[in-house]
């Protein structure tokens, strides 16, 4: 007889798993170093601070959890989540677009689990989601765990604008391959690169998705976690997609992580716009047994503060108040590392908004390493560098652009 030490007891596709995300390993060493008095630039988290190095907090945000009543927010929510909250999440996204009356929505806990939705419920299993060549790593992760594959298209042309053309191919190849397509798109504000699709390209992608549409169903999802952080929110993705309901399945993962700055409350939606009522129905249930083998359901006080924040007049006035005032903050950011990387060695995408700036190289984690010697901490990706601008002030990133000059050459 084996003795329990002699014995796996992990399934053999589980026993290499990773013990933590990369991110936050290197925000561990960051924070290791700083509080041993060394003079850290920390741009690896994707949490939004102020200029003092203190997490950024909405007070209206604070102030409404905290008038919860107890007995509410200890209560069970309904596993689709509370009917005001889904009400109130739909007019949020899609309200002014005429859409709301065709829309339903489920709570999940943050992008995350909206995401999670959509692989589980849009692909069979084993079948494959794709999404742009630069992404967020967790976007891997969930499709690992949710039994699905992964894959990427070019997400630049050689002209460096979304490249509609990469995507059809390889969105054209699955279709014939696995008689569906899924396809994540994160914009305006893109994590990593800080890329926000303008409407020619919108246009051309829609376009694309609604002559691919007629070879099988499609399913694309719009993760919408820094939608907030850009002048135009949704509205420059949402006109164009609105051409696409009843042709291909409209999904928008929505998060008050960002949006509310309330990371660690874990509240979010899946909200899909589906016109047809018998399908509106079974698509409810799909998802509605989804979360149940899930999660069961959410936080019922994060539900009933964020929806307050929706629909109360005055609340909602004060919490747009607060987030344009740190959407001005980071704006202030991303303005100077225009000023000071623009004609510069650096090589980036287009950036106007959002947490995140990604520069290009092909030794990323070489260029990681080096600067990590500087005190700087970013994280290396697949072919570049993540900078969170989020995370740093004025002057690192001066700082950051300074030691990029040096360590590129």
């Amino acid at each position: 007889m084996l003795a329990a030490t002699e014995m796996e007891f992990l399934i053999p596709s589980r026993q290499s798993r990773p013990g933590d995300d990369p991110i936050f390993t290197l925000h561990a060493e960051a924070t290791k170093r700083a509080k041993a008095g060394e003079d850290i630039v920390n741009a690896t988290i994707g949490a939004l601070l102020n200029d003092d190095g203190h997490l950024a907090i909405m007070p209206s945000v604070v102030e409404t959890l905290r008038n919860v009543d107890p007995e509410v927010g200890a209560a069970y929510a309904p596993i689709a989540g509370q009917t005001e909250f889904r009400t109130a999440v739909i007019e949020d996204v899609l309200g002014a677009h005429g859409l709301t009356g065709e829309a339903l929505a489920v709570a999940t806990p943050g992008g995350s689990g909206a995401l999670r939705m959509a692989l589980d419920n849009f692909l069979e299993p084993h079948q494959t989601v794709l999404t742009t060549s630069y992404f967020w790593g967790p976007y891997r992760t969930l499709s690992d765990e949710a039994g699905r594959s992964f894959a990427t298209f070019k997400m630049f042309d050689d002209a460096g604008r979304f490249d509609v053309v990469d995507l059809e191919r390889k969105l054209d190849a699955l279709l014939s391959e696995q008689g569906r397509g899924l396809v994540i798109l994160n914009s305006p504000c893109h994590n990593p690169t800080g890329y926000s699709l303008d409407a020619a390209e919108w246009d051309a992608t829609v376009t694309m998705l609604e002559r691919l549409s007629r070879k099988g169903p499609i399913a694309l999802v719009l993760d919408a976690a820094y939608a907030y952080y850009k002048k135009e929110s949704l509205d420059v993705a949402l006109s164009a997609l609105s051409r696409l309901v009843g042709k291909t399945q409209v999904l928008v993962a929505w998060s008050a992580s960002k949006s509310f700055a309330q990371y660690g409350l874990r509240i979010g939606a899946l909200v899909a716009v589906v016109p047809d009522a018998a399908q509106r129905v079974r698509i409810d249930n799909a998802l509605t047994y989804s979360c149940r083998g899930t999660w069961s359901n959410c936080n019922a006080a994060g539900q009933v503060a964020i929806t307050r924040l929706l629909v109360e007049p005055d609340l909602r006035r004060r919490a747009l108040a607060e987030r344009a005032a740190l959407v001005e903050m980071l704006s202030r950011r991303v303005a100077r590392w225009n000023e000071l990387a623009q004609g510069s060695a650096i090589r980036y995408p287009r950036y106007d908004g959002g947490f995140f700036t990604t520069v290009f190289h092909d030794e990323p984690q070489a260029v990681a390493a080096r600067l990590r010697e500087k005190g700087i901490f970013v994280v290396p990706l697949a072919g570049a560098l993540r900078v969170a601008m989020c995370a740093v002030n004025h002057g690192e990133i001066d700082r950051i652009v300074t030691a990029l000059h040096e360590v590129l050459g």
